[in-house]
Parts: C-alpha cells; structure tokens; sequence
C-alpha cells in the first residue's frame, strides 16, 4: 500500500506516474482522455498499474474546472447579496474587453434574474448597522430555486470585518436549500474589494457541482475497484489538498494540471543545477508559461480564467495561448497564416488521427516535415498515422492559399507556432525585466521538445532541459507536490499604532487552522510549515506590496513585533520601488497564511539511465528531417536507452513512448546525470 499514483487529465491524453516508495521503483503511463467522461480515461490509466486496491494513494491534477469555466458549462448560480449592491458582478471594475474601443460584451456567470437583495448592512468597522432577517433570506432563497438556481452564492458588502450577518444568512439558507452547494463569502474570501470577492466566491458555486460532480463519480469508480486508500487534489498554487476541500472550493482547483507540471519542472530544473528556468507545457490545445528565479514558483494573487472572470486565491502564474498540438492552421481572409486558438482537441484530433478532421494542425505539420515518427505515434492510441491526409490537408488549406508547395507550408505552420510560442515565453521574461538569456527552457507536455531547439534560437535562451518523461511531467508533479492551504484575512491596521498582542493572537490563529486543514488531509508529509505574509502599503496607495514575515508559529504564538513588521515592509517595498517613503504612514491591509506540509523528497537519480545503457545501443539508424528549407540526414536514438554523458549533435530525432526530442541542426544534446537531456548550441 506504499505506492503512489499521480494522474493528469489533459484534452488530449491521460498521463500516469506510478512510485513505489517502499521498492524504490516507478513506472509511467499515457491513454487518450475521454472528453465529457474523463474518469474514463482516469481509471483505464490506473489499469495500467493492476489493481486499484493496492495503491496506497492518488494525486490528481485536473482540468474540468477550467474548462468549465472557458466553457461556460458550469451550474446555474443564484446571488443573494446586500441591498444596493446587485449589479456589482457586472458593473466589474468597469473595464472593457477591448480597450480601445465601445465594441465587446460580457455575461456575468450569474444572470440578473436570480441575482437577489435582501436588507442587511454592516459598517467597514464591523460594526452591523442592520441585521439580517432570516426569513428573509429564505423567501429570496426560495424564490432562487424557483428560478432554477443549482447554487447559491451569499455575498454582504463588508462581510470581511464582520461575517455575523453573512453566518445567519448561510444558517438560514441551508435550512431550505436542497443540495449542500452554498457558500458564503466571508468562508470563500474574508478580504476587502467587493468585486473579486463576490466574482470569487459566485464562481466557487458556479463550479461546485461540476467538480463536485466529477470528483463524487471518480470517487465511487475507485471505492467499486477496491481503492482503500487517500485521494487527493493539485490546487492552482501547487499544493494538493484533500477532495472534501475541493469539493468545497472547487475554484481552487482553476488551474490545477498545468501547476503541477510547473511544480515537477522547477524541481528537476533545481535539481539538474538550473534555478532560473521558463517552464512550457505544450500539450494538445494549449502552451502554458511560467517562470520559475532562484527555484521559486511565482505566486500571483489574483488570475483571470477569461474577460471578467477574476479568481482571488493564491494560483502559480501561468500564461496560456492557444498553440498545442492539436491547434488548427488556416489563412485568415486578410491572407495571413494562423496557428490556433481554435483547436481539434483529442476528438477529432488532428488529421493524420484518421478521425474525421480535415483542417490541419501543428501535429500534422511536424509529421510532414518528419519530425514526428507516423509508425510510432506516443501514447499508443494508434497504430500509425496517415501522413499522407496531413500532406493533402495542408496542401488545400496552407499551400495553395499562400502559393507554397507543401514542405513550405508544412515548416511556415511550425514557424508561425514557435513565433506564438516565444511570445508568450517572452511576456514573462523580458516584459517582466528579466533577461532570457540567463533562464533555460524546461519543455515538456507531449510536444514541448519539439520545439525546444526553435525556441532556443527564437528566443535567445541559454538552453533546454528536457526532462527524462516529458509527456508525463505534470503526473510527476502530482507525486512530489506538497500539501498546503492558504488563508486570508482583511485587517487593516496603521502600522503605529500596531497592536502587537492582538495581530500576534490573530496570526496563531489563522495558523492552526490552516495546519488543521493540512493534517486533515491525510497524506503523509515529513512537516508542516506555516508561513505569513501581509499585504501594506503607504497610507493613500491603492495597490499593495506582499510583505514576507521572518516569524514562526510555535507554541501558540509567532513574536510579531511593530519593528519586524517595519523591517520586512521596508525590504519588500525597496525591493519593488528602489525607494521608500519616509515620513508617510504605512498601513496592513491583509493578512496571509499558508500551511506547507513537506512531502518527502524524490529522489530524481532514480529515473537515471541504467548501466546498460549505450550510445550505440540507442542508435536507430536515420531518417529524413526537413529544416530550414530542405531535407537533412537525421540521426535516430531510443532516447531512454541513452547513458549518462552521451552526446549527439544536430539534426538528430530522439523517441520514446510519451514524447518526441528535436535537436536541430546547428545544436547538441548530453545526458546529465538524472536523465535529463540538455540542449545547448553547438
């Protein structure tokens, strides 16, 4: 029972990473994803490995919450919320979808119609000027069902200084609501800012019963198969968590898959001596960014699924476009070659799947150009793949459009991705101050390292770090993520006239809880870490510096004081500013905690090439690789079957069952001592 599974679901395929603690062995595993039953592909993965009862537990990363919400597919959400304040979802921050223009719309996740009043105030001091009225709240609730609200949503203006109101409305409301879908946001999000706490906590309900859903049919797959063990949740921030916390916050859970791939890359990276890497995970639909300086995840407070969307809860930053695998190449009626947005997803899937599509993709492209082998596609899904339907697709829809024969066409798709692709990589890096030329790329996803060569160049990166399983490395993540929950709390205290004793108190406490949560989860961690952090600024600012606090919480207590706090809110806003205010009053906005529980470390040797592993016994022969504009004689490898300290030069294919290794000419790849495969100009 020691033996741990981790699981992401993507739009493609389904990728597995099995470790048996106790043996010291892994194993990995890829089957295509069933779009709208997606336990499907969960639990045919699992068969895999035998039998379910013999794993001790399962970590997953998961997608139907972003989908959901890209999709608009989630439950029908009903608003109660204070008298006055029920446009509040719609009237945003007043932003529009195109900046420079009056054009563009947007539908909030809950309509109008079943969003309600209901007579109650309580004061930015806390103080509750009217109380709420219970019956009240139950006739509006009653009226919500009546309107086909699935979900209710409780959100009182200045619930964040007081929840009493909010609590009795919560009490009241469950004693007539059918299912246990409500929430209120002084338990989502107790922090100032009306909008994101309300957008926040109304679309925590608009997808409750899609994960809960989705996380209550897996659950009972497992229990049928005799899974006795934990099951457990990536969250947005790269922490797991316990599936009764994301059925309950399921917004948590927005970006759950590709965090986890960011997580097992920053680990490797640091691991293989590259504490500043940009992460890519280029799957079938999407290509997701992050950065990762000095081996840290960013964290980003607030995200932003799509156009009025805002989730406020802590989420690694990740940038996403529409530039996968699958993503769909055409010319726009301007004459333009486009790559994407528009994707054909794992159903039809690109062309060469013989599924029924006859657009082209990037997949296609690459099959063209002979970059990917047809007679071995990854993940074992087919047999072979129709080569000549990718030729004929980008013939009709590339070629003869733009006046190219089809190897043109073929390597202008490619360009064009990789154009999109290096964009997005430089958005976090360059646009951020951050020279890219001192970060290494770490590719992976089923298609990462296919373009990793072009990247290199595009982008002026120092190098690539191609993991030994790429198209698994975000079911890697899901192994070696650990546990945490994160809270938050609206203060607002003047800095000088700091009650030292009563934010001490409050810190205990935010503290314990958050433990509480992550030791109910039940995974084994090695300890438990709780960190704060407060959001200040100088008096009159709008916006906030995140201010790490150099304190512990043992025995019950911290040893906050007004000058720790001073010290770390003067390095933090030095560090942002290069300048400090002096003479300006400071104030503490919020206060943040986050629970760690220390997993215990992967060893990454394990996955290191064996002692029979050889260079010549890696050799495949050659084939035919098309670059730069004409046919190169490319050297082939089994790319597990290479030892530590190989080296090959470029143009060279490396294969293996979950992912596709391109090294183009002009650069060389070595094998490092985890397995790593390094790219670097020749």
């Amino acid at each position: 029972m020691s033996a741990i599974v981790g699981v992401d679901v993507g739009g493609t395929f389904t990728d597995l990473f099995y470790l048996d603690e106790a043996a010291g062995a892994f194993r990995t595993a890829k089957v295509p994803s069933n779009r709208g039953d997606e336990a499907q592909g969960f639990m045919a993965g699992l068969s895999r490995f035998g039998a379910v009862a013999d794993l001790g537990s399962i970590v997953h990363g998961t997608t139907v919450g972003t989908n959901a919400l890209l999709e608009r597919k989630g439950a029908r959400v009903g608003l109660l919320t204070t008298e006055g304040f029920r446009d509040v979802l719609e009237m945003r921050r007043r932003d529009r979808r195109h900046t420079w223009g009056l054009w563009g719309d947007f539908v909030p996740v809950v309509d109008r119609d079943v969003r309600l009043e209901v007579r109650e105030r309580v004061l930015a001091d806390g103080s509750v000027r009217h109380a709420v009225d219970p019956a009240e709240v139950q006739a509006r609730a009653r009226e919500l069902l009546a309107r086909g609200a699935e979900a209710l949503a409780i959100v009182f203006i200045n619930a964040y200084a007081n929840p009493e109101n909010e609590r009795a409305a919560l009490r009241a409301a469950k004693a007539v609501w059918p299912n246990p879908h409500v929430a209120c946001s002084s338990e989502i999000l107790p922090e100032l800012r009306e909008f994101e706490r309300t957008s926040t906590t109304a679309l925590n309900a608009y997808l409750q019963p899609v994960v809960g859903g989705y996380l209550g049919k897996l659950d009972a797959a497992l229990r049928s198969g005799g899974f006795a063990g934990q099951f457990h949740i990536v969250q947005s921030n790269g922490g797991v968590m316990s599936t009764a916390t994301a059925r309950r916050l399921p917004v948590r859970t927005a970006l759950s898959g590709p965090a986890a791939g960011v997580i097992a890359a920053a680990s490797i990276a640091e691991a293989a001596g590259f504490p500043d890497v940009i992460t890519g995970d280029l799957g079938g639909t999407s290509f997701d960014v992050s950065l990762v300086v000095g081996g840290a995840t960013a964290l980003a407070a607030e995200t932003t699924i799509d156009f009025g969307l805002v989730i406020r809860t802590p989420m690694i930053e990740i940038t996403t476009i529409g530039a996968g695998g699958g993503s769909i190449a055409g010319v726009d009626p301007g004459g333009l070659l486009q790559v994407g947005p528009e994707s054909a997803g794992s159903r039809p899937g690109p062309v060469c799947y013989g599924a029924g599509n006859s657009r082209p993709t990037l997949t296609d492209a690459n099959v063209v150009l002979g970059r990917i082998n047809a007679e071995r596609p990854i993940g074992g899904a087919l047999a072979r793949l129709d080569v000549g339907a990718a030729r004929a697709a980008i013939e009709m829809e590339v070629a003869r459009p733009l006046g190219l024969d089809v190897m043109s066409a073929a390597e202008a798709v490619v360009r064009v991705a990789n154009a999109r692709m290096a964009a997005a990589i430089r958005l976090v890096s360059v646009e951020r101050g951050h020279d890219p030329g001192r970060f290494a790329a770490v590719p992976f996803g089923g298609g990462g390292a296919l373009h990793a060569g072009a990247l290199i160049r595009e982008v002026g990166l120092k190098a690539a770090l191609v993991p030994r399983f790429p198209g698994v490395t975000s079911a890697l993540g899901c192994v070696i993520a650990d546990l945490r929950h994160d809270g938050v709390q609206t203060v607002n205290l003047d800095l000088d006239r700091l009650d030292a004793a009563w934010l001490d108190g409050r810190m205990a406490f935010e503290g314990e809880a958050a433990r509480a949560v992550v030791e109910a989860a039940g995974l084994a961690v090695e300890r438990i870490d709780v960190l704060y952090e407060l959001d200040m600024h100088y008096l009159g600012q709008t916006h906030t510096v995140a201010v790490p606090l150099p304190v512990t919480l043992a025995e019950g207590r911290t040893g906050v004081t007004p000058a720790i706090v001073r010290a770390a809110f003067e390095a933090a806003y030095q560090r942002s500013f290069s300048r400090l205010l002096p003479g300006l009053p400071v104030r503490i906005v919020n206060l943040r905690t986050a629970a760690i529980g220390r997993r215990p470390g992967f060893d990454l040797a394990l996955m290191a090439p064996g002692p029979d592993a050889s260079l010549a016994q890696a050799r495949r022969g050659t084939r035919h690789v098309w670059f730069d504009g004409a046919w190169h004689e490319a050297a082939l490898y089994a790319r597990l079957e290479l030892a530590v300290g190989d080296e090959i030069a470029g143009p060279a294919i490396l294969e293996q069952p979950d992912a596709t290794i391109v090294v183009d000419p002009g650069l060389k790849a070595r094998v490092d001592r985890f397995g790593n495969l390094v790219l670097e100009r020749a």
